[in-house]
């Protein structure tokens, strides 16, 4: 049985055990429940495939939150050859990992 969701500008295949990265840490505290209405695929554990136009009728897909923490760190360089021009900048992603515990049709 397996998902596929729409959180963050981003979409996500999920199943009930799989960890995923969302992009901020606006979904809440460390071990609180989230939920994602925003389903676009739904397969059961028959095999049977529904998807939504865009999104899948009473669908939802359950998940706790686990750790609050940064991304990878990005580094931003521009050039311009010649003109003495070097600018360095970078940040790193806040990131809120979520592990999936049920999905609901």
């Amino acid at each position: 049985m397996f998902a596929i969701i729409q959180a963050s500008g981003r979409q996500f295949r999920v199943e009930p055990g799989a960890i995923i990265a969302i992009d901020g840490h606006n979904a809440g505290e460390a071990g609180g429940e989230v939920s994602f209405d925003q389903v676009l695929l739904v397969s059961n554990a028959a095999g049977d495939v529904t998807a939504g136009t865009p999104f899948v009728a009473g669908a939802k897909v359950v998940g706790v939150i686990g750790e609050l923490d940064k991304g990878k760190k990005v580094r931003i360089f521009k050039k311009k050859r010649r003109k003495q021009y070097r600018r360095t900048k970078g940040h790193r992603s806040l990131l809120t990992r979520v592990r999936i515990t049920d999905i609901q049709v």
